[in-house]
């Protein structure tokens, strides 16, 4: 009888994304397969470019902070964060107080914001449909303040260098009877929104906790949950240094940095908070720590509240060139009128030099480089995203995991490509 033939099965190639659900946006990997196992994974990235970073260089510094909302579009105000604190630096002003501690509580709604989508999307790609309901349903919570505050849910354009915006609103946006809402349904959702904002967010900061143990609950002993997580991307501590990771993704492996202990910026220095601390530098260690650091942001944001309370006063500062005149004074006085075109068309020239702006941001450590030649444009604009570093490391984090794992590190690494992009 003749020998058969041996044949040679070769590795083949497969894409994953951009038009996949669990690729969070315009992520095409093309993965290189023996079987079901991955041999390597090519993250292909720019497909969301919208060159922030350049046309910053053509508009005065005060128009670039609504293109900042549209990086991390899932933590806005952070990255809004950043970009103002480093224009501040640039021009040697400190916001008043009060606004010191608006921009640290909107900072902890904005992480609180983030996990949600990250606990709902990470789920809901792994299989558990429930909690993606259920974080959507607090998320919801949290965007009405937003909109409070800012009259927009996402891209609020809140802080402003010198301060923010406005402050906080007395009351709540209220909901109305329709055709689709009795008056007794309305007036149920409207009994947390009788008074101010800061009750609101008091009502809100002690409903949560029981709704993080509802996810926990589901989620953290689940055997499936456990079996799709432990062990699956495992980054050790010294790997997570070399590979640039921050936030979450760091902590996850071990290691307690938190730019908010290590290099306090507004008044974190003030607060008493936690940073949680994984041990196997796992998809479920990483969990983990992003669930402990709502808790954590949910502490935080109470504290905030109280000195918020306690403590009426200015939230932006009185420096004429850097903040616009109030909008009654405005429309009564010529001067005032001529000070708010020339503010918002020109805006406001920086002195010369350059600055480094980081803050601890949902994902990891987001940072802004800002050079100015003392014209009233950024003579340059980088970005220093944290999820650029965390999709370098994709490769490395499935490679040897089945094709269904690569959705799980997707999910762990809480990717949004605005900021990648850029």
């Amino acid at each position: 009888m003749a020998a058969t033939p041996t044949t040679e099965i070769r590795n083949y190639t497969m894409n994953f994304g951009p038009q996949h659900p669990a690729a969070h946006g315009v992520l095409r990997l093309v993965l290189e397969l023996d079987g079901e196992v991955i041999r390597k994974a090519d993250p292909h990235i720019g497909l969301l470019h919208r060159a922030t970073e350049k046309l910053a260089e053509s508009k005065p510094f005060n128009q670039s902070i609504g293109y900042m909302d549209r990086l991390d579009y899932v933590s806005m105000m952070c990255s809004e964060h950043a970009y103002v604190l480093a224009i501040e630096r640039l021009l040697g002003i400190e916001p008043p107080e009060r606004a010191q501690y608006i921009r640290v509580m909107f900072d902890e709604i904005t992480r609180i914001l983030n996990h949600l989508m990250f606990l709902g999307s990470h789920a809901l790609d792994i299989g558990a449909m429930t909690v993606f309901l259920l974080c959507f349903k607090q998320r919801e919570e949290l965007m009405d303040v937003y909109e409070a505050v800012s009259g927009t849910r996402m891209h609020a354009t809140y802080y402003r260098p010198g301060g923010v915006y406005r402050d906080l609103p007395e009351s709540m946006p209220k909901y109305q009877a329709s055709r689709w809402r009795s008056a007794k349904d309305a007036a149920r959702l409207n009994e947390a929104r009788q008074g101010t904002m800061l009750d609101y967010l008091q009502a809100f900061t002690e409903a949560f906790p029981p709704a993080v143990d509802d996810f926990e609950t589901l989620l953290t002993d689940n055997r499936i949950w456990k079996q799709r997580t432990v062990n699956i991307g495992v980054v050790s501590p010294e790997r997570a240094m070399q590979l640039g990771f921050s936030g979450p993704m760091l902590r996850g492996s071990g290691i307690a940095w938190d730019l908010r202990k290590k290099q306090p910026y507004e008044v974190y220095d003030r607060m008493d908070f936690d940073v949680p601390v994984g041990v196997n530098g796992d998809c479920y260690d990483r969990y983990l720590v992003r669930v402990a650091e709502m808790r954590q942001a949910n502490r935080i944001i109470r504290q905030c509240i109280e000195w918020l309370r306690a403590n009426p006063g200015p939230t932006m500062i009185d420096d004429r060139k850097v903040r616009p005149p109030r909008r009654e004074r405005m429309k009564e006085d010529m001067e005032a009128l001529i000070h708010h075109f020339k503010f918002f068309t020109e805006g406001f020239e920086v002195p010369e030099g350059d600055t480094y702006a980081a803050i601890e941001a949902p994902k990891g450590e987001f940072a802004v480089y800002l050079v100015s030649d003392g014209a009233n444009k950024p003579y340059r604009l980088k970005c220093r995203p944290p999820g650029f570093a965390h999709l370098a490391a994709l490769e490395e984090m499935v490679r040897g995991h089945m094709i269904a794992d690569v959705v799980a590190v997707i999910g762990t690494q809480d990717i949004v490509f605005g900021e990648i992009d850029r």
